[in-house]
Formats: structure tokens, sequence, C-alpha cells
């Protein structure tokens, strides 16, 4: 067995064993030796595991001998799957029209979600949004506060899968943004457009409006890559209700 078969291995029992219900949140995995013997893999294919178990979110451990230590499941790896991601989008060099597309399927369900919702949690997009009313942004400034905004509206919603989808993505949307603002003859203008269209999007998710919100986002992300970036690409109708997962059959 190869050193990369035997810590897959150890992978796939871990994986198992977290489908089968065996393992937990704030469970700790069985010691090094115990895995490696039970297996019949080496305790360095155990470490390596690990390893690559901590860097995607799924365990963290800590040495010692108290209760704490060892490796433990954790109860939201959602960090693991941005980086995941994140590294994805650096390594394949995702096209922007591909982004601009995963952008509008994600972010108009975020924001017809959160229209339904009684009472959204828009406190820190308000926050955002106050930041973004500073004249004295650059464009970089701006476009990062606005990056943050969108993230914001995503864990507003609560879905964590979305939300971890974009904040890896964040990083190729940022650079996506930027180049656009580049190529803009006037930046001043484009940042006014820019606020009004967020405080639409607000605005229409307060007054529970989700055909509204989003429209105002399909619009406003399509607009500014229609004036950076050509051809717009095909994305869906944003007035088309988006079903929710529990009213499905």
């Amino acid at each position: 067995m190869s050193d990369q078969r035997a810590w897959q291995v150890v992978l796939g029992r871990i994986e198992s064993d977290l489908a089968a219900g065996v393992l937990k949140p704030g469970d700790h995995l069985a010691p090094e030796r115990a895995l490696a013997t039970e297996l019949g893999v080496g305790r360095s294919s155990v470490r390596e595991a690990v390893r690559v178990l901590e860097v995607l979110g799924l365990v963290r451990t800590q040495t010692g001998s108290g209760p704490s230590s060892g490796a433990v499941i954790t109860a939201a790896p959602s960090d693991g799957m941005s980086v995941l991601m994140r590294l994805q989008v650096a390594a394949q060099g995702f096209g922007v029209d591909d982004v601009v597309r995963t952008r509008l399927l994600l972010e108009t369900a975020v924001v017809g979600e959160l229209a339904a919702l009684a009472g959204p949690d828009l406190a820190e997009a308000d926050t955002l949004l106050a930041a973004m009313d500073d004249d004295g942004h650059t464009s970089a400034e701006f476009l990062a506060l606005d990056a943050q905004f969108h993230l914001a509206l995503a864990a507003a919603a609560g879905n964590q899968v979305v939300t971890a989808t974009m904040a890896g993505l964040r990083t190729s949307i940022e650079r996506y943004v930027l180049i656009g603002a580049a190529r803009l003859s006037s930046w001043a203008p484009v940042a006014t457009r820019l606020r009004a269209e967020h405080r639409s999007i607000v605005a229409a998710v307060r007054a529970h409006d989700a055909d509204g919100a989003r429209r105002h986002l399909h619009d406003h992300i399509t607009g500014y890559y229609a004036q950076t970036f050509a051809p717009v690409p095909s994305s869906p109708d944003p007035t088309r209700p988006v079903p929710h997962p529990s009213k499905e059959s």
C-alpha cells in the first residue's frame, strides 16, 4: 500500500464514521496508534490524514494530556470549505463569466430568502453601507467593502454552505471587479450608482419584496459586468421564485 493510499484509507474511515454518526462534532478521534493498528497503516499515514482534516477545518488538534488534547471533530467546518474553494479558484483561474453566473445563482437566492424572513439581521450589511458612503475611499477600498457587503448578506441568510462558497469565491470576485474598475474612465459616478443599488437591494429585502430584491441584485451584478466586460453572460430569471428546500417534496 502506497503512502498516499494509506492516508486516504484513514480519511475514508473517518468519513464513514461521520456519516454513520459514530463520530460527531466534539468527539475525539481514536489515538494515532490505535487507528494505525486498526486500519493496518503506518502512524505517519494517520498523521498525514489528520493534517489534511485540520486544513479542511474538520478537526482541530492540540498537544498535551488534558481533555482538550488530541484531534477533535469541529462543529463548524465551513472555514475549511472556503479554503478549499479559494485554492480551487487560484489553481483553475475560473473565468469571469463563470464567476458572474455563479454569483447570480447564489446571490439572487440569498436575497430572496432574506426577503422571506420576518426580521432578517442586516446590521452588518448596514454598517458596510455606511462605510461605503465615505467618498475618500479608493476604488480598491470601496470594492473590498462591496465584497464584504455581499458576503454579509449571504451570512445573514443563514445557509453555511452558501456563505462558505461565497467566501471561497471572494478573491476571484475582488479580482475581476478591480480589473473592471481599471477600465472605467471615471470611478466616482460608478461608486454613486453602486451605493444606490446596494440600498435598493436592502430596501427590497426589508419590504419583503423577494422578486424586487432578486431583480435589484441581478441588475446590480450584471450592470457592473456589462460596463466593464462584454458580453453579459446569460443568467437566470431574477423574478422567478426559488423553491425553498423545506417545501420540496
